[in-house]
């Protein structure tokens, strides 16, 4: 496992950078970890290798080369090793904007291409399967307990998964949703995306439907500013990331799916299936939140394979 900062190594740039991310940036606690990781362990290499800390503003292009070289000897994957250099990167642009070195030394650092990997989704029929597992399930748990079960964690769940699946939701965005960002009436959803940037998503009735149905499981009705999903039904606390992950791998093994799927890959299924049904890729840009077209462009790709295998399958001359 790779050396985690300890009290006794704390970088005062590492942790402003980390801060401004937070504050300033409002970065997604994965990607606080991703950079924390990045970051101490150059760290941790460079005391290792130069029996010092870095000195930031001191280090040059050899140095970096080097570490480039000793991850490539380690046999890291290129994702992993494109993830470093990225935090990296990041990094260094922060130095610069605070004046703290007049240029990035990463600069022009040749990396390993990235293989192009097509994003995993479900098909239509495997995610209605997934939205109706959580009922089946509470079915089994009332034949199990003579009928005595609290309904609203199972409720819950398919309000979440109706909700990801509605709007194309991150998983980070799902769980800061509150009340007030519904209005039910236009099925809209206030959606709070990368950067504290905010969109509007359409969010379809059936999602609704499940979220009232959740609302009115509960011991009390939700206030404008709760969570619009809890934890716990009789508690104020929003549903978090880690709770999302688990229940949704429960689902994922009740319709015999792989139980690593992670909630993103319901975004992803939500991506291609409009994209299936004709929706148009500037639209589905919008909808998902993406800064830049190349981010939504990767999905025509899978639409683009599935095409391909029909037409190889089917037509006598291809």
């Amino acid at each position: 496992m790779p050396e985690q900062p300890g009290d006794e190594v704390r970088d005062p740039l590492i942790e402003s950078f980390l801060e401004h991310l937070a504050t300033e940036r409002a970065a997604s606690q994965y990607t606080l970890r991703n950079y924390r990781q990045a970051l101490y362990e150059f760290h941790n290499w460079h005391r290792k290798e130069r029996n010092h800390a870095p000195n930031w503003d001191e280090l040059t292009r050899d140095e970096f080369r080097a570490y480039l070289r000793f991850l490539s000897r380690n046999n890291r994957s290129r994702a992993l090793i494109q993830l470093r250099f990225s935090g990296l990167r990041s990094f260094y642009k922060f130095l610069v904007r605070r004046g703290k070195l007049e240029t990035s030394p990463i600069k022009n650092i040749a990396l390993p291409k990235q293989g192009r990997r097509l994003p995993q989704f479900l098909t239509i029929q495997q995610m209605n399967d997934l939205l109706d597992a959580p009922l089946k399930e509470l079915e089994v748990a009332r034949a199990a307990r003579g009928g005595e079960v609290d309904e609203s964690p199972f409720l819950r769940d398919v309000a979440i998964l109706e909700t990801i699946y509605s709007c194309g939701l991150r998983i980070s965005e799902l769980c800061g949703l509150r009340v007030e960002d519904l209005n039910a009436s236009e099925q809209l959803v206030r959606v709070r995306g990368k950067g504290k940037k905010e969109r509007l998503a359409p969010i379809g009735g059936k999602a609704l439907e499940a979220i009232q149905r959740y609302w009115r499981s509960l011991p009390n009705a939700p206030a404008a500013t709760s969570p619009v999903f809890l934890a716990r039904s009789d508690g104020e606390r929003a549903m978090y990331p880690r709770l999302v992950q688990l229940r949704l791998k429960r689902y994922l093994e009740l319709c015999s799916l792989d139980p690593k799927l992670t909630p993103h890959k319901l975004r992803h299924s939500y991506a291609t299936h409009m994209l299936d049904a004709g929706a148009d890729l500037r639209s589905v840009q919008e909808l998902l939140g993406h800064a830049h077209l190349v981010t939504t462009q990767v999905y025509t790709h899978v639409t683009t394979e599935r095409l391909k295998k029909a037409y190889d399958a089917a037509h006598p001359r291809a």
